[in-house]
């Protein structure tokens, strides 16, 4: 196929765990990747007036756009209690307008694809539904939770509903026509902050769980669930799922069955080094918050060994967990865990993708579409160097660019995120 030019870096990471590669040449026609060469091949033909444009990016990394799999748009992280109070409880024009700076917030770090874990009005499903145009964010893929589903007089409230009155989660999706892109359900409490490695009971049973599980996979939709503690995950693995969201203090023979059924796994750890940070003043919960991190990172690294399916998700919208910036500290986290850097990459990329059901994103290779970031220096600046994000293709085209370095080969304008 016909190259209309090249991207040329010095260092490109592929979103597949490989190794990275040196001076590559990235081969783009339209909106598509269609070869990946030795860029020391087309610089030879360069001098050819009829070759292809050469974007030349010495200096600079390449890797595909970032994918973070657990965020919640309506909240901010802020950890000021009157703040949160009143986005829980604000109209949907307020909360239209938070969802729309948070999606510019993940796209400012790189982030052009995510899925939101719900919220209680399903302001993220109407957002998804009324808007169109520029109001929505263009390059921010998305995938909504809208309601989760959580047992009556426990927590998910912040989040969610209840079944309707004496059905299950599997009629009540039927009953009420579910408009939501994927199915998400609340399975256990909280992770204490009081008592380490305290563990709540299931809210909902194996049959439950398999009901939901037909019923899913009848509307063709994917199943999230939310669960700490040893049953409240093996419940819906046992069942049926095809994420388990947290997991916190589930286990090894959890983290098997998953690796074994090819279930998704999305840890979230940088809720709890938020949490060890913004609590200093209480030494207890700071405490407790480091151990429940160190915990998940140690399971982080079964994970690893065992070959679990690990997207990464940051729950973006918790106290002291930034839209798109949080990425960058998780990506930290599971390399603290043992991930090398070009693993961590995969699970913010290509795990990602397709734990969303995103096929042409993810990965740099013939055949995907042609979106890439492009970060200053070598890959061993990352993930800090995704502070300052050089370049953002997506669809083929430059879209965003942070100062001038090269010229946009597609003729488009570029977006400045810092004028």
């Amino acid at each position: 196929m016909t190259v209309s030019y090249f991207l040329s870096p010095e260092w490109m990471i592929d979103g597949t765990g490989s190794p990275c590669r040196k001076n590559a040449a990235i081969g783009i026609q339209g909106e598509t990747i269609v070869s990946i060469v030795d860029s020391t091949e087309i610089r030879e033909k360069s001098q050819d007036d009829s070759f292809p444009r050469i974007v030349d990016l010495r200096g600079f990394t390449v890797l595909p756009c970032l994918v973070d799999s657990h965020v919640h748009l309506v909240m901010s992280g802020s950890n000021d209690p009157e703040v949160r109070e009143r986005q829980l409880v604000s109209g949907y024009s307020e909360a239209g307008d938070r969802i729309q700076h948070h999606l510019q917030e993940h796209f400012r770090y790189g982030v052009l694809a995510l899925r939101d874990g719900g919220d209680r009005h399903g302001y993220t499903l109407r957002y998804r539904d009324n808007l169109s145009g520029p109001s929505r964010s263009p390059y921010v893929s998305a995938v909504f939770a809208g309601k989760a589903w959580h047992r009556e007089g426990r927590y998910g409230g912040l989040i969610g509903r209840v079944p309707l009155k004496s059905k299950g989660i599997a009629e009540s999706v039927a009953r009420e026509g579910d408009q939501s892109d994927v199915i998400k359900v609340v399975n256990s409490g909280l992770n204490s902050l009081r008592e380490f490695g305290k563990q709540t009971l299931p809210q909902f049973g194996f049959q439950e769980f398999k009901d939901l599980w037909n019923m899913a996979r009848r509307l063709e939709k994917k199943v999230m669930v939310h669960a700490n503690g040893i049953e409240p995950v093996s419940i819906p693995v046992d069942a049926g799922c095809d994420s388990i969201e947290h997991g916190f203090f589930m286990g090894r023979e959890n983290l098997e069955k998953m690796a074994e059924k090819g279930i998704f796994w999305v840890p979230t750890a940088v809720t709890m080094e938020a949490y060890s940070r913004l609590m200093k003043d209480d030494a207890k919960i700071s405490d407790i918050a480091r151990r429940n991190l160190d915990h998940q990172l140690e399971q982080i690294r079964i994970a690893r060994e065992c070959g679990v399916r690990t997207a990464m998700g940051t729950d973006a919208g918790s106290p002291g967990v930034d839209h798109g910036k949080a990425v960058i500290e998780e990506m930290k986290l599971f390399m603290d865990a043992g991930y090398s850097l070009e693993e961590a990459v995969m699970c913010a990329t290509s795990a990602g993708a397709d734990l969303l059901g995103f096929t042409e994103i993810g990965q740099l290779k013939p055949g995907m579409n042609a979106g890439f970031l492009v970060v200053p220096g070598p890959p061993s600046k990352l993930p800090d160097s995704l502070e300052s994000i050089q370049m953002i293709w997506r669809n083929g085209k430059m879209v965003y660019e942070k100062c001038a370095v090269t010229p946009d080969p597609s003729g488009d304008q570029n977006h400045r995120m810092d004028e």
